[in-house]
């Protein structure tokens, strides 16, 4: 009989170990992203989690390194998602100039004309989104969604996302997506539970952006000049 009871006891702890392990290790929130338009809107979105109580779950958030490239004229990737205090690197792979600056909501910066081979870096120390683009080039634009959160989750091209690693516990899913109306943004957020039973936090319907977007100016306000052979930014470089 002291044995039998031994063993029970044993299993109870040893389900207890099991069940911190898991704790300790985090949960795997999965759902998934539909939208009234296809790629790009799902593929231009992320999903993140912040903490409701106690507020103490989540807060340490660890700053990234992460790499912006110029490359055939156009940003890569175009949606970067870090956590606040990173650092992200804008190397100029393409053959000629460029200057890439931000002057709307997130972090301001101007990174000046530099050359094919060089690179800038910017510290991004508040959460916001930055609208980045190239003084030069017009069609080159990129945004870099800075997030106080470690929990976040892009979609697949069907939609899908996982957040790993997140602590049971009581969150606000929040989602951004581009050309997207803030509000509208805003009104999607909503609280979640999360445990080891609970993780999945089911589908986010994002509606239809407009179906024109406003052509953005350069960074002193004014309609981009046309491309000229005449002018050293446009050419080739050797």
């Amino acid at each position: 009989m002291q044995s039998t009871t031994k063993f029970a006891f044993l299993v109870l702890v040893l389900i207890a170990c099991l069940r911190g392990i898991s704790g300790a290790q985090g949960v795997s929130v999965t759902g998934r992203v539909s939208a009234e338009t296809k790629a790009p809107t799902i593929n231009f979105t992320v999903l993140w989690l912040t903490p409701v109580d106690p507020p103490g779950i989540g807060a340490r958030v660890d700053p990234m390194h992460a790499v912006l490239r110029q490359k055939n004229k156009s940003f890569q990737p175009h949606l970067l998602v870090v956590t606040t205090g990173s650092t992200v690197q804008f190397p100029n792979d393409d053959p000629w100039f460029h200057n890439v600056f931000s002057l709307f909501d997130g972090k301001r910066f101007d990174l000046g004309l530099y050359e094919a081979g060089t690179s800038r870096t910017v510290h991004f120390d508040r959460e916001g989104v930055s609208y980045i683009f190239c003084n030069i080039h017009p069609e080159m634009s990129a945004v870099v969604v800075v997030l106080s959160s470690n929990y976040f989750a892009l979609p697949d091209k069907q939609g899908n996302y996982a957040i790993a690693g997140v602590p049971p516990g009581h969150y606000t899913l929040h989602v951004w997506s581009e050309n997207v109306d803030p509000s509208v943004l805003l009104r999607l957020a909503h609280e979640v539970e999360v445990s080891d039973a609970s993780h999945t936090v089911g589908t986010i319907h994002i509606p239809a952006p407009p179906a024109t977007a406003v052509a953005h100016k350069n960074k002193y306000g004014q309609d981009y000049e046309p491309p000229s052979p005449d002018n050293p930014v446009y050419v080739q470089q050797p």
